[in-house]
Order: structure tokens, then C-alpha cells, then sequence
């Protein structure tokens, strides 16, 4: 999402294989900056969602307006690197999946953090995991089975969270 959300603000959908990101420096101070963002320190179980970014990360960058994008981008890498290092909890192997699978230059910077194996599924998995899981979740839904745990999420408790709509044809 705020890797978009930057290259967007330079007309492109994404930054291609993190290569502005690679020309870019690191910025320490705003690395600094978003190290210390009080959420890292919660415990788990906790999510992260857009309504995160726009509330947290977006008036941080905007705060930071003075950066090059690419330093933007480069400090970002960095730091998302890092977090996800700083989770990963055992030197097993690790599948990475999303869009940030297609950032040759996240991906390096996260081999560069850990020991574990870092593997990068098919373009199918990467490409449709999420629809897939989406409709699993939905069928879930359908037959009122939870699908949203505390102990994932943070939740007050397990549920059964979304919304079934039927097209009227």
C-alpha cells in the first residue's frame, strides 16, 4: 500500500522490481522516525490494514515532504525489511507473498536481515492467493464458521465477521 501510494505520486501504479527504490538513499531520520512507531511495540496478536497506513504512515511521508521519492522509497524498503525481519522467529524457510514479492529490492534488503529461506511462490499464488482466501473466508461466512480469530487478529473475541450479498439478477 505505501509503496503504491509513493510511486503514485509520480503517475505509476508501482515502483517495477524496487528499482527507483534502489537508486534512492536511506533517509535516517525518517527510518528512525518510523522505527519508533508505537504499533511495533504492541504485542501480538495485532493487523494492519489501510485504514493503518491512512491514519499512521501517510502523515508521516507527508511530514517528510521534502525527501526525493526514491529516498522515500529506499527508506521504506529499509524499514519494512527490517519489521519483517524483526517477525520472522525462526531460521526456517519463509514464503513471501503480495505484491512486495515482486520487489527485487525489499527482497534483498529482507534476505539481508535474516537467515531464513526466503522463497517466492509462482506468479499464480502471488496473483490470486488473496481472492482465493477471500473466498474461502466467504464460504466460511455462509456456513456462519468463524473465520476471524482473536488470537489472529486481535479481536474481542472469535467470530464470524463479513457480509453475504446476493445480485439481484
Amino acid at each position: 500500500i505505501v509503496f503504491n501510494h509513493l510511486s503514485n505520486l509520480i503517475d505509476l501504479k508501482y515502483d517495477h522490481k524496487g528499482k527507483i527504490a534502489l537508486s534512492g538513499k536511506l533517509n535516517i531520520k525518517l527510518f528512525n522516525c518510523l522505527q519508533s512507531i508505537d504499533y511495533y511495540k504492541q504485542v501480538s496478536p495485532k493487523s494492519l490494514g489501510l485504514e493503518w497506513v491512512t491514519q499512521i504512515i501517510v502523515p508521516i511521508i507527508n511530514s517528510f515532504s521534502e525527501i526525493p521519492l526514491e529516498d522515500l522509497l529506499n527508506t521504506f524498503s529499509k524499514h519494512f525489511a527490517s519489521q519483517i525481519a524483526d517477525n520472522i522467529k525462526s531460521t526456517n524457510k519463509i514464503l513471501i507473498t503480495g505484491g512486495g514479492a515482486y520487489n527485487d529490492y525489499l527482497i534483498q534488503n529482507i534476505k539481508d536481515l535474516t537467515d531464513s529461506e526466503i522463497i517466492i511462490p509462482s506468479s499464480e499464488i502471488i496473483e490470486y492467493k488473496e481472492a482465493l482466501i477471500f473466498g474461502f473466508l466467504g464460504v466460511l461466512k455462509d456456513l456462519n464458521i468463524n473465520n476471524c480469530y482473536s488470537s489472529v487478529t486481535g479481536a474481542i473475541k472469535d467470530h464470524s465477521s463479513g457480509n453475504i450479498f446476493i445480485p439481484k439478477i
